[in-house]
């Protein structure tokens, strides 16, 4: 995301003009646009005015329009946002008070007007502006002649590099071109990985593909990192995992999250398997666990601050916060992700614990 302009007050009001740059963008502007922000952008829209037979005739004009949000929806095959709400802007084609729906698109700029941009707001700006900041996981999903490079973060993946090239068939009179082509391929994957992967940041990079290709660029990697003395893979070789998926494209990474050898965002940590005492689930035992200072990590899914209710939204980041303010972590999660999806069936709220709460039982949800 390219943020153009940015004048805004913590835990105050504030306004940031961004422009979306690529796909993952619109999903961090969704991530960010709540109800009852406002939205200002460029649109187009269709008027009416007096012809000369006297009758009337649709016109499509551009007009600036800034519009109180009621509800977003990100439509991720068309690549646009849509947000609906009334617009605020004096305007001679629209009056205020009046409904309209503002499609951002790839490279069309807008600007975000918040009345509080607290701490969850300004963590989405942050991982929009550096979606590696965030990041756990780093997957190269790849078949032959194409790789994708992907960073699955707390909340959201982003691509950062697609890599195409062309491969000869391995049989017949293009056999001879086939090992170089592999090989040009590999090199350029190589060249992404130590440009996009941070072992400072990711806990492990996935190596994932049909067939034997995920093997043989492991062993390419591995060697040209001896070779050349690539320090960052070279130290952490333990950490790059290999997963069999059905194909190089995107929609494999579900199949990489799924995979048992993959450390998954959620999952049963170790304190949470060998005592069940150790993690509680739903909104009034992780209250309660809270007072009582026993959470070491707090799970929550985004939809919970996706609430109209500024009071609900404002309970649950402090409750972020409170949790970091005594030494716990929080992991929010996409409800588009995987993650988010298995928190949001446990109430979208949990718990692993310093201690056991035995009587956390005995309270009704």
């Amino acid at each position: 995301m390219k943020i153009v302009r940015r004048d805004l007050v913590r835990d105050g009001p504030g306004s940031v003009k961004m422009v979306p740059v690529d796909s993952d963008d619109l999903w961090f502007a969704y991530n960010l646009i709540a109800p009852g922000d406002s939205v200002m952008a460029v649109t187009v829209r269709k008027v009416l005015r007096e012809a000369a037979s006297g009758g009337r005739d649709a016109e499509r004009v551009k007009l600036k329009l800034e519009i109180k949000v009621e509800a977003v929806d990100y439509d991720k095959v068309g690549t646009v946002l849509r947000i609906r709400g009334k617009n605020v802007l004096e305007n001679e084609h629209v009056k205020i008070g009046a409904f309209h729906t503002l499609e951002i698109e790839l490279q069309r700029p807008f600007v975000l007007r918040k009345g509080v941009w607290d701490s969850l707001a300004l963590d989405v700006l942050h991982q929009a502006s550096d979606p590696g900041a965030s990041a756990d996981l780093a997957v190269v999903l790849m078949q032959e002649g194409l790789a994708h490079i992907l960073l699955v973060g707390r909340s959201m993946t982003t691509t950062r590099a697609r890599i195409e090239t062309s491969i000869p068939r391995k049989h017949g009179p293009a056999i001879a071109g086939y090992d170089s082509a592999l090989n040009k391929f590999f090199e350029n994957v190589l060249q992404a990985f130590l440009k996009h992967i941070d072992f400072s940041v990711v806990r492990c990079a996935v190596i994932a593909s049909p067939g034997f290709t995920k093997d043989q660029f492991h062993r390419h990697l591995l060697l040209e990192a001896e070779r050349r003395q690539l320090r960052p893979i070279i130290e952490n070789k333990s950490r790059i995992i290999l997963v069999h998926t059905s194909s190089g494209y995107k929609h494999s990474l579900r199949e990489v999250l799924d995979a048992p050898n993959v450390m998954n965002m959620i999952k049963d940590t170790k304190a949470a398997q060998e005592d069940p005492d150790r993690a509680c689930y739903g909104p009034k035992h992780v209250e309660v666990a809270h007072e009582r200072l026993a959470i070491q990590t707090l799970l929550i899914t985004d939809d919970l601050f996706r609430n109209a209710d500024v009071e609900t939204r404002k309970k649950y980041v402090n409750l972020v916060e409170s949790v970091k303010g005594s030494g716990g972590t929080a992991h929010i999660f996409s409800s588009m992700h995987i993650s988010g999806e298995q928190l949001a069936q446990l109430t979208g709220i949990a718990a692993v614990l310093r201690f056991p709460l035995p009587d956390l039982e005995d309270i009704e949800m």
